[in-house]
């Protein structure tokens, strides 16, 4: 690759850039569900401008292009929602995604005090359902995503993150 890729905290100046990196990497997940109308296809600039505002957003960079994000946030159950990871399709395969994970669930558990994180992934979405497991994440249950795709829900416990970090 030449270059290396650095995790980070996002900044609004990011916005644009993990905008066009969630349409981009999404398009796969829309193509196996039939449905391009879920959230990170949908949503606006300003709501992305939003989050990285409110919610801790890290990004993965190649010299100065985004190529992975990850979004996460405080819950009222003392857990912390961890959502939005994508990867370039490019660079997948290569341990970014699992890095990013780190950085969120890290600053979720020590600047926000999490003790459990959680996350959902699409039914058939195989790929980020054996990343979540190889990271330490347990399937915990079942919901429909706002769209109406069948969800799987998984969690990992403050403890698991600390032995695998």
């Amino acid at each position: 690759m030449g270059m290396s890729v650095t995790i980070s905290a996002a900044t609004e100046q990011d916005a644009e850039q993990i905008f066009r990196l969630q349409y981009l990497c999404f398009q796969s997940e829309a193509a196996l569900y039939g449905n391009y109308r879920i959230a990170p296809l949908v949503q606006s600039l300003d709501s992305v401008r939003e989050e990285v505002t409110a919610d801790l957003v890290f990004v993965a960079r190649l010299g100065d292009e985004i190529v992975g994000s990850v979004h996460g946030r405080s819950t009222e159950d003392a857990a912390a929602a961890i959502g939005k990871l994508c990867v370039h399709p490019r660079l997948q395969g290569h341990g970014i995604g699992a890095r990013l994970l780190r950085a969120a669930e890290s600053a979720l558990a020590d600047e926000r005090g999490a003790r459990m994180f959680r996350l959902q992934a699409g039914h058939r979405s195989e790929s980020n359902l054996q990343l979540y497991s190889k990271v330490g994440y347990q399937r915990v249950g079942t919901s429909r995503g706002p769209d109406g795709v069948p969800m799987i829900v998984l969690e990992k416990t403050a403890d698991t993150y600390a032995a695998t970090a």
